[in-house]
């Protein structure tokens, strides 16, 4: 029996962006293990990466878009070798469609996945200049060309189905078996506060710096706040530790981390989150303290798996009840971890992943 076989079409390589990673990266063992063949097609390699998200460098990202145009016409060119064209966002990082709707007449059938709210402006501090050759718009095209788009929570999927019928909510999963804490708690000094995410959300903290400052006034050297990412989180007014984001240590960095915090603002590029930061801590049995902004309601249940935060002065007192309560911290960390397993797991998800893509290509 022939195994069916799946083109991925993304921007990066495996392991380097979160999104791919928690939408389809981690489904491809499995996948393999029931009669898939698959295969990711990228365009952005490590060095690439260095160029993209650096300011200027013009001559060099006119490279990379040629780059890009000659492997997706590759892609095409072999598109009906394959049973599914499963695009991530998009197939080019800048305004064409060109390459979805053509795939869209090949004999593979198409998924479209999404994550964010994509239909709205989004522009990194890099390529602000570059902002003319992007068309968030252009989702409003490539929705009513697939055979089935998956949606990361049921904002998005609302919006998608204004242009498609053939919307599943699949939400951001964890694995659990790479999310494992240490199985003890070493006795420790501080109590650590963490975040983590891209230098794209780094603003989300910015609203946050006078409750740290009135934290670290309150518990001095008690307590530690962690930044990871992949550009440094800078403020003057308090002191942070900044860790770059690797693959190697990504598990033992979240580790250290007592409470995880995932505050957003309430607007509609906020409410396409999927939550994946909240996700992350709770799978590793953190308290957390989320700003109830879209997904992060539904998996957050205040006082319950973590706490909301809706003002300065929710966060100052959630905080400071998990820095003083031990049990507390226990307490949320242990039903999160079940939230997690039950609802946002690889595992509680895999079976109907598959059974989603089986579907699609045996429907005449």
């Amino acid at each position: 029996m022939s195994k069916k076989k799946i083109l991925f079409i993304a921007n990066h390589r495996l392991g380097r962006s979160p999104g791919q990673r928690f939408r389809f990266e981690q489904y491809i063992s499995y996948l393999e293990q029931n009669g898939f063949y698959c295969e990711l097609s990228h365009f952005i390699s490590e060095e690439d990466d260095k160029i993209l998200y650096s300011p200027k460098k013009w001559l060099n990202k006119a490279k990379l878009a040629r780059k890009a145009w000659d492997i997706r016409k590759k892609d095409l060119a072999r598109a009906n070798e394959f049973d599914v064209i499963f695009i991530y966002r998009e197939a080019l990082l800048t305004r064409s469609t060109r390459f979805e709707r053509l795939f869209s007449k090949t004999k593979a059938k198409v998924v479209f996945d999404f994550d964010d709210a994509i239909w709205l402006p989004n522009v990194s501090a890099a390529n602000q200049r570059l902002q003319f050759l992007k068309n968030p718009s252009k989702i409003n095209k490539i929705l009513p060309l697939v055979d089935l788009v998956f949606a990361g929570n049921q904002y998005l999927a609302d919006y998608a189905k204004q242009f498609n019928q053939r919307v599943e909510i699949v939400p951001t999963t964890i694995n659990l078996n790479y999310h494992r804490t240490k199985a003890f708690e070493k006795e420790k000094n501080q109590i650590c506060i963490g975040w983590t995410g891209t230098q794209t959300t780094l603003r989300y903290l910015d609203e946050l710096i006078p409750v740290f400052k009135k934290l670290k006034n309150r518990y001095g050297g008690k307590l530690k706040l962690k930044v990871i990412c992949d550009t440094p989180w800078i403020s003057s007014e308090i002191e942070v530790d900044n860790v770059s984001w690797s693959s190697a240590d990504e598990i033992l960095q979240l580790d250290e981390i007592d409470i995880g915090i995932m505050p957003l603002t309430d607007d509609k590029w906020s409410k396409g989150k999927c939550g994946f930061k909240a996700l992350q801590f709770m799978a590793l049995k953190k308290a957390v303290v989320v700003s109830p902004v879209g997904v992060n309601a539904e998996i957050v249940e205040d006082k319950k798996n973590g706490f909301w935060a809706k003002s300065s002065e929710d966060w100052f007192r959630s905080l400071s009840l998990l820095i003083e309560d031990k049990m507390l911290r226990k307490s949320f960390g242990e039903n999160a971890h079940k939230t997690i397993k039950e609802k946002f797991s690889v595992d509680a998800w895999k079976a109907i992943y598959l059974k989603q893509l089986n579907e699609l290509i045996e429907k005449k």
